[in-house]
């Protein structure tokens, strides 16, 4: 059986440039994959596998064109691309087709990537569920808004994809799948040319199967302008946060976030404790308060196009969100933006937080994508974050830990983070 799909991407991408493996034999073994398990996961919302095979035959001929080349890679279906259909996961636009490619994927296809497909997004990339299952057990919920995403790399269909954050919907299902997965400080990827939620809080988000992967990634969809794949270097300083909702945490949850603490510092890491001021708690109502509020507005033509097209608990979001009144969006944004300012003190004398990623396992049942907060907390804050599978629950699901830095500290972040994976999830 070809086994190719089960290589990281630069672990495929460097037997390319080798003359050991063709674009057209990894593309195959990813085709494979997903004939066999997406009628279990379903995680692809389009898929067209014969155009795969011809970009990859295209790779094969030409030279090199970049860190991707020949690197099947799967976009999250709020992304437009010129030569699939976007549906936003919404029937309002099952079949619509884009004339021009987002940003993301114009870059990775510069930089010699296959678009392989278009994964599964709940509803407009909010917070429902939508129908694909977690590949390591289909009972259980593999997290949102970038499902597919997640889901798609955990079972081997495709080394690389793309989702999107608003609250925590690249963290979190990259924890319950477990993958690793990058959430850069806000406005480091471009979001031209993909589906808005709320405009002020979206992001995009890596989701890879190692750490170097991602800085890959990153490379390429910055057209190489950030800074160099470092390596792990030197052990880092870590500021262990459980956070204010630790009480919410699964026991087996606090005992993976404490057990990685402690296996980082016998490696070497000067672990202190991080406790987040009382005030810290607004953070979260504040953003979610301002996300429905923005929601409103940005899916305001689908409300009063698709009254029966959406969803009801959608409709509700966006009725909440109509009904909240200008002035205490405002307040909402002055805490945010408190906190945003606080945060760079507390973090002097620190290179990253080791923080939950979830509170616990994949929840049960396709229904329940999870709760957001242990994202929310730091994503409203606009720092950069990781997961890094770092454990199984009670149920032997996957459980992360997240890693956060500065503001635009990304490049020192995911130096860290392989220092970390190779203690905590070696590859």
């Amino acid at each position: 059986m070809n086994t190719h799909n089960r290589l990281t991407a630069t672990m495929a991408a460097a037997r390319i440039a080798r003359g050991e493996l063709t674009s057209e034999a990894l593309v195959e073994a990813c085709l494979e994959r997903i004939e066999a398990r997406e009628p279990d996961v379903a995680a692809w919302a389009c898929l067209d596998p014969e155009h795969a095979l011809r970009q990859a035959r295209e790779r094969d001929r030409e030279a090199p064109r970049g860190p991707l080349h020949g690197i099947p890679v799967a976009f999250k279906d709020i992304i437009d691309t010129a030569d699939l259909p976007t549906a936003c996961g919404s029937p309002l636009y099952r079949g619509r087709q884009p004339v021009t490619d987002a940003a993301c994927v114009a870059r990775a296809r510069a930089a010699g990537a296959v678009v392989l497909g278009k994964t599964v997004t709940t509803e407009f990339a909010g917070r429902y569920a939508g129908r694909t299952a977690n590949p390591h057990d289909r009972r259980h919920s593999p997290g949102g808004s970038s499902s597919g995403s997640a889901a798609a790399v955990a079972d081997g269909m495709v080394p690389l994809a793309i989702g999107s954050q608003t609250l925590g919907s690249v963290i979190r299902p990259a924890a319950y799948c477990g993958v690793r997965a990058y959430k850069p400080t806000f406005g480091l990827l471009s979001f031209v040319g993909v589906k808005h939620f709320a405009e002020s809080f979206d992001t995009l988000g890596l989701m890879a199967r190692s750490v170097e992967d991602l800085q890959a990634f990153r490379a390429a969809l910055t057209g190489g302008r950030c800074g160099p794949a470092e390596g792990a270097g030197a052990p880092p300083r870590i500021a262990l946060c459980r956070t204010p909702y630790w009480d919410e945490v699964s026991p087996r949850g606090r005992e993976c976030l404490e057990s990685a603490a402690a296996r980082l510092a016998d490696a070497g890491a000067a672990v202190t404790e991080l406790t987040l001021p009382a005030g810290f708690a607004e953070i979260v109502p504040a953003l979610w308060q301002a996300v429905r509020y923005e929601a409103a507005d940005a899916l305001l033509a689908e409300r009063v196009a698709g009254e029966r097209a959406i969803s009801r608990t959608m409709r509700e979001l966006l009725d909440e969100g109509a009904g909240i009144a200008q002035a205490d969006h405002l307040r909402s944004l002055a805490t945010l933006e408190a906190a945003r300012r606080e945060i760079g003190g507390l973090l002097e004398g620190v290179d990253i937080v080791l923080a939950p990623s979830a509170p616990g396992e994949a929840p049960e049942g396709l229904q329940d994508t999870g709760s957001p907060t242990y994202n929310a907390l730091w994503h409203a804050l606009e720092l950069p974050a990781v997961n890094l599978p770092a454990g199984t629950g009670e149920r032997d699901l996957p459980l992360g830990v997240q890693l956060v830095a500065r503001r635009y500290d990304d490049d020192a972040l995911l130096r860290h983070a392989r220092w970390c994976e190779a203690r905590l999830s070696p590859v």
